[in-house]
């Protein structure tokens, strides 16, 4: 399979997820920021973390760092958003299918972010 990104706003923003200074994705969002990352490990449940940068700053101190990592399959961008299929993987292993969708404001930065997570589909 041929990867070919055009989504570089969503490539940056997961390689830094990726990175040990994922906290560096803060400077990223715009100050209208809001959020919602559907995440499910299988099974009936999900967690949906959401809200603003408060809440992304929790979503980012509950991580795992350095065990999940995220891995683009396609992507896309048309006008301010950019779309972003992908696979996580843990300790180099498949795990889950995602895909992400960003608005961004006339700067660059993210103004809304929508992620969902499951296991239940692989596209690989």
């Amino acid at each position: 399979m041929t990867t070919q990104s055009t989504a570089s706003f969503l490539t940056t923003w997961f390689a830094i997820l990726d990175s040990a200074d994922a906290d560096r994705i803060l400077d990223m969002i715009s100050e209208d920021f809001s959020f919602s990352i559907l995440f499910s490990t299988g099974g009936d449940g999900a967690t949906d973390f959401h809200g603003g940068r408060p809440e992304l700053e929790g979503y980012l101190d509950q991580r795992e760092v350095g065990v999940r990592t995220h891995h683009v399959l396609a992507a896309g961008t048309v006008g301010g958003d950019e779309l972003f299929l992908g696979e996580v993987r843990r300790l180099g292993e498949p795990e889950a299918s995602f895909v992400a969708s960003a608005r961004l404001d006339g700067s660059g930065r993210v103004r809304r972010l929508l992620i969902g997570r499951s296991p239940a589909v692989l596209f690989t």
